[in-house]
């Protein structure tokens, strides 16, 4: 269940009375907000609703937010662009998942076999409530450098939405780029950091195997394709596994499977799917000529012809040591050392990572687990929930370190 942080805890903390400290009002208005998006999921390049919300909210606020090329999503500078100082970007993603929300809560999504079940409405939430604040600190004269919001649509659709973002100027003038993702296994009120890799490459993978089908009297006949997918499910992943380094954690898992519809025929038609994921980025790279390899290795073994459909989805997120450092600092500052843990890289994907092939930065673990709770946790699942104690300490994580990016 969540809850509304309590002001004191603002109020309290190490920052509270620098420039930047989240005003009550507006954490009232942005847990409304985030509820409001709860309430209302969109999947992937359908987010016109979130996009509409977002860009009406920052208009309101004196700023001119500029839809993305795609149709939702988008950008929105504040100060000057072109005064000569790269920008800092900060980047939400704001698509929902298609799962149903299994949550009893007043807010419960309204909206059949569609959830926040990843958390981007508390990331699309905080990068809002850090516009706002940062809006007001350049009226005032204090923002050092301009500052770029990135509301970008379709993160769960590989390769995700941010290679079109990037197209669209995303990156345009940007110097560095920090980001948060929901982890409910941190307390909220806490962020977790890693330098280096904080998650894995995740590509797609489809396979076809064909063969001329029979009697399961005579195997020896034809092209046991039963056999030979149930092959390709079990050695290609051995395979992989003893041709590159194991440290690189490449590991192909397989999620569906399926072939025949009578117990005596031999198909002549079974399919594939699952996904590759993988720890290191060099590895990644490689992933794709060595999945090929194995599975036309077993196919041949087999007699079945096989047609390979390997989807690039995305390269692990390796955060830039510099900016992990901005954002250790910025929390340090407004919440205090204890506020900040190390975290394990995952092994799942986010497509943060394409933004990282241009530009320096760091994606955050924002703490969401309410302090206490001991019960097992994880995104992805229709029963997921933030503590939204955490949005006042996302956009207070966000303001800092544009005030601190000098």
């Amino acid at each position: 269940m969540s809850r509304e942080s309590d002001p004191s805890e603002a109020e309290s903390a190490p920052g509270a009375d620098l420039p930047g400290a989240l005003p009550d009002g507006l954490r009232a208005e942005l847990i409304a907000f985030r509820r409001d998006l709860h309430m209302h999921p969109e999947l992937g390049n359908q987010e016109f609703r979130t996009t509409a919300a977002i860009k009406e909210r920052l208009e309101r606020a004196g700023l001119a937010p500029r839809v993305l090329d795609t149709g939702t999503g988008l950008l929105c500078d504040i100060g000057d662009p072109d005064g000569g100082r790269p920008m800092l970007a900060i980047r939400a993603d704001i698509d929902a998942l298609p799962i149903p929300d299994t949550k009893d809560v007043p807010y419960r999504s309204t909206v059949p076999d569609r959830a926040h079940a990843c958390g981007h409405d508390i990331h699309t939430t905080v990068v809002l409530g850090a516009g706002l604040v940062l809006a007001a600190l350049h009226a005032a004269g204090r923002l050092p450098r301009p500052v770029r919001l990135i509301f970008q649509p379709a993160e769960e659709v590989l390769p995700g939405g941010a290679s079109e973002a990037i197209e669209s100027g995303a990156l345009d003038g940007v110097g560095r780029i920090i980001g948060v993702h929901c982890d409910p296994k941190v307390d909220a009120g806490r962020i977790g950091l890693r330098h280096g890799p904080i998650t894995s490459a995740c590509d797609r993978l489809e396979v076809s195997l064909d063969g001329p089908g029979g009697h399961t009297a005579r195997p020896h006949l034809t092209t046991d394709l039963v056999t030979a997918a149930a092959k390709v499910v079990t050695d290609v992943p051995a395979l992989v596994a003893r041709r590159i380094d194991a440290r690189s954690g490449l590991a192909v898992t397989w999620g569906r499977i399926e072939s025949g519809h009578a117990c005596n025929v031999i198909p002549q038609h079974a399919e594939l799917s699952g996904t590759v994921r993988c720890l290191d980025l060099d590895a990644w790279r490689q992933a794709p000529d060595l999945v090929h390899g194995a599975i036309q290795e077993i196919a041949d073994l087999h007699r079945a012809k096989s047609e390979i459909n390997y989807i690039r989805g995305v390269p692990p997120v390796v955060n830039d040591p510099a900016v992990t450092d901005l954002l250790r600092d910025a929390m340090a500052l407004r919440r205090g050392v204890h506020s900040v843990e190390d975290t394990e890289q995952s092994l799942g994907g986010e497509d943060f990572s394409w933004y990282l092939e241009h530009v320096p930065g760091s994606m955050a673990r924002l703490g969401v687990r309410p302090p206490g709770d001991t019960s097992r946790r994880d995104l992805h699942r229709g029963d997921f929930d933030a503590d939204e104690a955490a949005i006042p300490v996302g956009v207070e994580l966000f303001t800092a370190a544009a005030l601190l990016d000098t």
